[in-house]
């Protein structure tokens, strides 16, 4: 049995993976840039603007990538890829890989297949919330003190069944067979997302929607809704602004520490940005986006911020306790740390109106 414990935003989880699954092995070029990242390195990868697909393939490169082709697909045996289809690609975990075994607050096993039993409670789930906008399709459901989630790449194919205890400290992934291994690591990763924010919603932890930049040793997180050029306006700090560089793209952790400081995280969370850098960093500020044709920025009050950045939390929002837990560390937030709103363009200018309000 294969298990890794992290250290994710000071809080330690382990995952467990059963047979026949494995951990994939990392190239040499790949355990360099693990290393570099661990220490928290920046090896040059820039966020990827919906106007920047490039950068895709850039830092695809960047973190040593291999995919598997049709033709390499078609000289292996039947043995190779079943393997190659039980071995998660765990990279983006990697930087935050533990130098010594601590006490977890969660674990999650992933296990190939659905048990009987599982299947046969179906008839009692009842379902609580569906998110069927678009693929992946997501369905939760409670079974009496068990959380069940159940995700969907097409409406009519299931990937597999996620299933939480009571306290969020053992949580089970089950992966049906003959799933694409694609499939099935993206739906690991939401799972990992999922437990961890149900598991440090008491521990003054947040994950919040946004871009983190960081300047002069301090943090400032750019949030806003889809869409409003999060990764647009970082990557802009990064062009124009000397030293300073891109801790997250999309999933920075926000911790208060037991004396009080707030400080945002790097984590394995980053979107399309492969940005899986282990770094913190006290926060300065929090900017909310919104495209406009002027350039000008504003101080938020405290109520304004909480509405801003609550609604910028990653959650499961129909989890009542799971809310009223995070509710108590965003009004710390809102009453602690400098939110302005900036209405802006995409250009140099946005920037500097930004860095002479909040620096």
């Amino acid at each position: 049995m294969n298990e890794k414990i992290y250290v994710i935003g000071g809080h330690a989880v382990k995952v467990v993976l059963d047979e026949p699954w494995a951990f994939a092995e990392l190239t040499l070029q790949q355990k360099e840039l693990v290393r570099r990242l661990k220490a928290g390195e920046d090896i040059g990868i820039e966020s990827v603007p919906a106007d920047r697909p490039e950068q895709l393939q850039v830092n695809d490169a960047l973190m040593g990538k291999e995919f598997m082709t049709r033709e390499k697909w078609s000289t292996l045996s039947a043995d190779e890829r079943f393997a190659f289809r039980h071995t998660l690609d765990m990279q983006q975990y990697a930087p935050f890989e533990a130098d010594e075994p601590g006490k977890p607050i969660f674990t999650l096993t992933v296990h190939d297949g659905v048990p009987g039993e599982i299947e046969a409670s179906r008839k009692d789930w009842k379902e609580v919330t569906a998110v069927d906008e678009q693929p992946p399709f997501y369905y939760g459901y409670v079974l009496g003190d068990k959380t069940i989630y159940e995700y969907f790449p097409t409406k009519e194919i299931s990937a597999g069944v996620f299933i939480l205890n009571a306290d969020y400290s053992q949580g089970h992934y089950y992966a049906y067979p003959g799933m694409p291994l694609r499939v099935t690591s993206l739906q690991v990763n939401t799972s990992l997302m999922i437990q961890y924010t149900f598991a440090t919603a008491p521990l003054d932890t947040l994950l919040l929607h946004a871009s983190v930049t960081r300047y002069q040793g301090k943090a400032n997180l750019f949030f806003g809704v889809s869409g409003t050029g999060k990764s647009t306006h970082s990557r802009l700090w990064h062009e124009y602004v000397p030293e300073s560089d891109l801790m997250n793209d999309d999933n920075p952790i926000i911790r208060f520490a037991p004396g009080g400081e707030c400080t945002v995280y790097g984590s394995p969370w980053s979107g399309k940005t492969l940005c899986y850098r282990n770094v913190q960093a006290p926060v300065n500020a929090l900017v909310r986006l919104e495209q406009s044709p002027v350039n000008e920025i504003s101080r938020l009050k405290p109520l304004q911020a909480y509405a801003s950045v609550i609604a910028a939390v990653s959650t499961i929002r129909w989890k009542h306790e799971i809310m009223d837990l995070l509710v108590p560390t965003v009004e710390r937030v809102a009453m602690n740390i400098p939110c302005y709103q900036l209405h802006c363009r995409p250009d140099r200018e946005a920037v500097e109106v930004c860095k002479n309000a909040i620096i």
